[in-house]
């Protein structure tokens, strides 16, 4: 399974680079793949590249709820190996 993360553009750098800021962590991307990004768009990143341009509203409940989603309380190993 592949996860991209809505992503705010900060600024444009060289070479098709950009900084973002995903939840408060800044983060350099690059933008081959979407090269109309614009300083203040929101981009979905994934695995280093921003992938697609998406609308605000759109990233802001993406991202509000991977905040409620509670990684740490998941019980991973409750689940058995051989699946019995």
């Amino acid at each position: 399974m592949c996860l991209a993360i809505p992503a705010q553009v900060k600024s444009l750098g060289e070479f098709s680079m950009a900084e973002v800021d995903i939840m408060g962590v800044t983060r350099h991307v690059s933008l081959d793949l979407v090269p109309e990004a614009q300083v203040d768009d929101y981009v979905l990143v994934h695995a280093g590249f921003a992938i697609q341009i998406v609308d605000e509203e759109y990233a802001k409940e993406t991202l509000e709820i991977f905040k409620e989603i509670d990684f740490a309380g998941l019980e991973l190993d409750a689940v058995e190996p051989d699946g019995a």
